[in-house]
């Protein structure tokens, strides 16, 4: 099937990669204004593509041939994703699109999709924007009225929590944790009360740090799964409590090493877990935030209540991260 590159050059796909399913049979030539598969392939548009998180044969066929019919691709990394274009044969041109040159970039694939050019936008790995640089660029090209469209495919968050066990019909992906350890332990503090499961990732020198901070935090026997290096050679997903999985990482330097994802099951619902005493103070705590910071309801509460100081100060705390 043949694809017009903003109806200036073709590029020829194999039939591997344009099944007669799809109905639509070898030879058309298809270009920016009429059908490709299923898929509309309108001209300027932006396509937010999800690359391998490891295993490169993860790639997507569409993936494959939006890479290859796009005229521009926005990387990450272009020393990264060189090794990957270059598996996939594709020759597309690549701009690096980063933290620190995002807004220029933006200008860049703006520029492209004005002189009615396509785009695709990928991450060094897994899903653009998802906890990876693009955000902008995504904005920037809506707000411009220009059309942006998703080719899904690898993502470590949703890879994790398919093999994790926990519940998923309500999770919260928070992403990296601060890097220092007072203000991670404030965010934790936040999210202690949270039913849904927690996801984050988290860096291989931060890994024994934050699951000990976690097991103090959210509970030492919260049950929680730690998934390294998702469809690499070395993928090991472990389980257990956040005390047994901190003391088992500690003492397993391979287990501190490459992509990592924490899953957290949530706290149990107010309902069941709280006494009538407990929830009565959750009530006088949020009339005391309407005027007060946290520290200082929690205070006021310990004379109302009669109730533990550091309890009431976490649940001020998770109160307010509420109402934000």
């Amino acid at each position: 099937m043949l694809i017009s590159r903003s109806n200036k050059e073709s590029i020829q796909l194999s039939s591997d990669n344009d099944p007669s399913s799809q109905g639509i049979t070898p030879e058309i030539a298809v270009n920016t204004d009429t059908i490709k598969g299923s898929q509309y392939w309108p001209a300027s548009t932006l396509y937010v593509v999800a690359t391998p998180i490891g295993n490169l044969s993860d790639i997507s066929a569409r993936a494959v041939q939006v890479l290859q019919a796009v005229d521009l691709i926005a990387a990450e990394d272009t020393r990264h994703s060189s090794g990957l274009v270059k598996h996939l044969n594709v020759d597309t041109p690549m701009i690096a699109c980063h933290d620190h040159n995002e807004a220029a970039a933006c200008k860049s694939v703006l520029d492209r999709l004005t002189a009615g050019q396509c785009v695709a936008l990928i991450s060094d790995a897994g899903t653009p924007l998802i906890s990876d640089p693009g955000y902008k660029i995504v904005k920037s090209v809506r707000e411009q009225g220009f059309r942006v469209a998703p080719i899904p495919g690898a993502c470590a968050v949703i890879s994790a929590l398919s093999a994790a066990g926990l519940p998923t019909d309500r999770f919260a992906f928070e992403g990296f944790l601060p890097a220092k350890a007072q203000a991670r332990q404030k965010r934790l503090q936040q999210l202690a009360d949270a039913t849904s499961t927690l996801v984050f990732y988290e860096a291989p020198h931060r890994i024994v740090a934050t699951l000990q901070a976690m097991a103090e935090v959210l509970g030492a026997k919260r049950e929680a799964v730690l998934a390294r290096e998702l469809t690499k050679r070395y993928e090991t997903i472990i389980d257990g409590t956040l005390d047994e999985l901190a003391q088992q990482v500690d003492a397993d330097r391979n287990q501190q090493r490459g992509e990592m994802v924490i899953l957290v099951r949530g706290a149990a619902s107010l309902a069941d877990d709280r006494s009538a005493e407990e929830q009565e103070a959750d009530r006088i705590l949020t009339v005391l935030l309407a005027e007060l910071p946290a520290k200082q309801a929690s205070i006021l509460a310990v004379k109302l209540t009669g109730l533990k100081k550091n309890y009431l100060y976490k649940r001020a705390i998770a109160l307010s991260s509420q109402d934000e």
